[in-house]
């Protein structure tokens, strides 16, 4: 089965879905208890007062990007000196390391912080408020900090590089917190759509797999969406990876790709282009694409390379992958060497398949260009 289309279902269908946000704990529930350890840092915190508003981020000394939210958090504290920070350590294999961390930080990280309170016969996701906090409002991934108001409710909960507007306007007492939670309905509605279009479509496609008739999954794919407008490109970018593919249909899948490269979101776009063309060319496809899939991938690396006026290298590699799978091995080659001059500074550098693809035309083109025994 192409590879292509596997990513291309996952991130349609899954990708989507990661989160897997629950309601028992969200905007306008009240906060959990406060359950640590210890303080290792700043006043302890035994309890959320009344009429005072705080902030409770969730860190790791082993997390990267923990750590590059610490400077932008003292800075909020020194603004907000009425709202009380807790920085609290969680998932932390070794405890004392969090001691260690905050005194080399110094004033780098001035604002409370905190250890989890973890059972001593426990694991580091065995902590309270690992499993009373993080857990139940379904955050898989830290740094994560929640905002809770004076009535003790959670106002807002999200990655703490996202808290400045909320934070102000809660500080202020410009939040709606009412129209907030209204929004998050909304949103875990979605997602629960999304949820069930995962489920189905995960079956419709585990068998097109196994039978090769993909009448089904495709009718789905429109169904859902219809259900979820905002990403029926993405449904429609799943939809052309599965016509295109060997159990696909030629004639169809090029009737969606060209409402693909119609479209408002998709024409002038060239990046969105670019996905579209190596789709069909990729190497990593298990079987060569039909050669009318093959001019159109063409035409849209040509329309892709066009727009970035021949100075993206990532553009230019799909087109030349194009040219070569379209037999044109004079122009394969000359735009991989163009792509071998642009990559200097860019992700392409230290990419050996670039220069491999380079081989690999030059050496098809001195096969065709000798004269045969």
């Amino acid at each position: 089965m192409n590879k292509n289309l596997i990513v291309a279902v996952a991130a349609a269908v899954i990708g989507w879905a990661q989160f897997g946000w629950t309601q028992d704990l969200t905007l306008g529930s009240k906060a959990p208890k406060l359950e640590v350890k210890k303080f290792v840092k700043g006043e302890p915190v035994k309890g959320f007062e009344k009429g005072k508003t705080y902030v409770v981020e969730f860190w790791a000394t082993w997390c990267g990007p923990c750590r590059a939210t610490i400077p932008h958090l003292t800075k909020l504290q020194k603004q907000y000196k009425d709202i009380a920070f807790i920085g609290v350590a969680i998932l932390e294999e070794d405890q004392d390391e969090v001691i260690k961390f905050v005194e080399e930080m110094g004033d780098n990280m001035d604002y409370r912080v905190a250890i989890d309170q973890v059972p001593d016969d426990g694991d580091s996701s065995d902590g309270a408020m690992v499993k009373n906090w993080m857990e139940p409002s379904g955050q898989q991934g830290i740094p994560t900090a929640f905002i809770v108001n004076g009535e003790g409710l959670v106002a807002w909960l999200g990655h703490p590089g996202e808290i400045d507007e909320p934070l102000e306007k809660i500080a202020k007492g410009t939040w709606d917190l009412a129209a907030e939670v209204k929004k998050m309905k909304a949103v875990v509605a979605e997602r629960k759509k999304m949820e069930a279009a995962k489920a189905k479509l995960g079956k419709l496609y585990a068998e097109f797999e196994e039978s090769g008739d993909f009448t089904e999954l495709v009718k789905e794919l429109d169904a859902v969406a219809k259900l979820l407008p905002e990403h029926a490109l993405q449904f429609l970018l799943v939809k052309l990876n599965v016509l295109s593919s060997p159990k696909g249909d030629v004639d169809q899948a090029l009737t969606v790709g060209n409402a693909l490269i119609e479209s408002d979101d998709v024409g002038e776009n060239a990046d969105a282009l670019n996905n579209i063309a190596w789709m069909l060319v990729t190497p990593d496809r298990e079987k060569k694409a039909d050669p009318k899939l093959l001019k159109f991938a063409l035409k849209v690396a040509s329309k892709a390379d066009n727009l970035e006026k021949n100075q993206n290298p990532s553009i230019a590699d799909t087109l030349a992958k194009a040219y070569f799978d379209n037999g044109m091995l004079e122009k394969a080659v000359a735009t991989q060497e163009r792509v071998v001059e642009l990559i200097p500074g860019t992700a392409l550098e230290n990419d050996p398949s670039v220069k491999k693809r380079l081989r690999q035309y030059k050496r098809a083109l001195e096969a065709a260009s000798s004269p045969s025994k």
